[in-house]
Parts: C-alpha cells; structure tokens; sequence
C-alpha cells in the first residue's frame, strides 16, 4: 500500500476588510453636532438609502418610496429662504466617492424646489456649511 499524497491547501488572498469611511466621517459629524449643536441635531436626520440589500428587502423599500440619489442628511430648519438643507455627505478625499448621475439630479431638484442642497466631503466640509446656513436668517412664511 503507497501512502496518501498530502492535498495541497489553495489558499484564498487574503483581503483587508473594507472601511467604511464616509460612515465613520458621517458618525463624528452626528456626534459634533449632539454635543455643539444639540438643537440642530434634534432636527437632522439621515436618510439609509445606501448600502447593499436583499434584492427583495431593496424592492419592497422602493416600493414603499425610497429613492436613488437622494442626500444623507437632512436638516429640517428654514433659514435664507430655503425651505431646508439637504447635505449628500461623501469622504473627505481621497476617500470619497464620485457623485452618482441620480445624485446629481435629485439635487439639482431639491434646489429647483426652494431647499439648499450641497455635496460636503468630509465631517469638517460638513460642519462648516451647516454653520453658513445657520448664519442665514431664518425664513420667514408670510400667511
């Protein structure tokens, strides 16, 4: 009897996980904003259309009204004449993502409609346009 050949092992590449950067950087921002602003932080809010989902989780959430392109955070204070702040957040470079074609519409839409949407990279890009906004005078709605 001849002894078994030992099975060579194929081992798989070995990969980094991936970080999730923009999140992190969008996380630090939300804690800012609680500890500085806690007013402002009770009226922002971030909307989870990203991620990767279950084709059918993603389809009954499509069906229920999400929609692509539209910005991470939304701060629900009228100041400047606009209605509210729409920020699509990306990573500070150059760990930020390109915007996407929907992105680019939906916020050429929101700002056709009377709110200030704007791509921030980064917490700091981010904090810094929330404070702009807020030097604006709040609007005011004649009845």
């Amino acid at each position: 009897m001849t002894p078994a050949k030992p099975r060579l092992f194929n081992q798989k590449a070995i990969r980094a996980k991936s970080v999730d950067r923009e999140g992190q950087e969008q996380a630090a921002l939300m804690t800012e904003l609680r500890i500085r602003m806690p007013d402002v932080a009770d009226l922002i809010y971030h909307v989870p259309n990203g991620g990767h989902r279950h084709v059918l989780v993603a389809m009954k959430l499509k069906e229920q009204g999400v929609v692509a392109g539209i910005p991470d955070l939304v701060l629900t204070m009228a100041r400047g004449g606009y209605f509210g702040l729409y920020i699509e957040f990306k990573a500070t470079p150059p760990n930020d993502a390109p915007i996407s074609p929907s992105q680019h519409e939906r916020i050429r839409k929101l700002n056709d409609q009377g709110y200030l949407a704007v791509v921030c990279r980064g917490h700091f890009d981010a904090m810094e346009q929330i404070r702009a906004y807020l030097r604006m005078p709040p609007t005011v709605v004649a009845a």
